[in-house]
């Protein structure tokens, strides 16, 4: 049987990255971002990019919460708007039904009419019961 031994694999020399022409080519070149991560991820880093996301996600929450609530108050001016008209709509039908030629043409068909004599003042003597 034989014998497992170690073989340091040889590697390729790479091609820089950077010898784009494109925009990302030419920022990667300009920040030189590989020296970061020569000896792998800086760890130093880490609460940093933690704390910039979080509030990247507080900002994208907090965006979404006043979209919903600008759209809330809009369907709420639009409903209060169909709810003014149908109030003053109401309003103009009570006003007419409650006039009294309108009431006396309703009850007419109950058998009331309505009285041609004026109304007058009932007084009673102060003295006498």
């Amino acid at each position: 049987m034989a014998e497992n031994t170690f073989r340091a694999i040889q590697e390729e020399p790479k091609a820089p990255a950077t010898q784009g022409k494109g925009l990302f080519a030419k920022l990667e070149r300009r920040l030189q971002l590989e020296k970061y991560f020569e000896d792998g991820f800086p760890v130093r880093h880490l609460p940093r990019v933690l704390f910039v996301f979080t509030l990247g996600l507080i900002y994208i929450g907090n965006t979404h919460y006043a979209e919903q609530t600008v759209h809330a108050i809009n369907q709420a001016r639009t409903e209060v708007e169909d709810l003014r008209a149908d109030f003053t709509t109401i309003k103009a039908q009570l006003m007419y039904s409650s006039k009294q030629s309108e009431v006396a043409r309703k009850v007419k068909a109950q058998g009331l009419e309505e009285s041609t004599i004026p109304p007058f003042k009932v007084q009673v003597d102060p003295d006498g019961y």
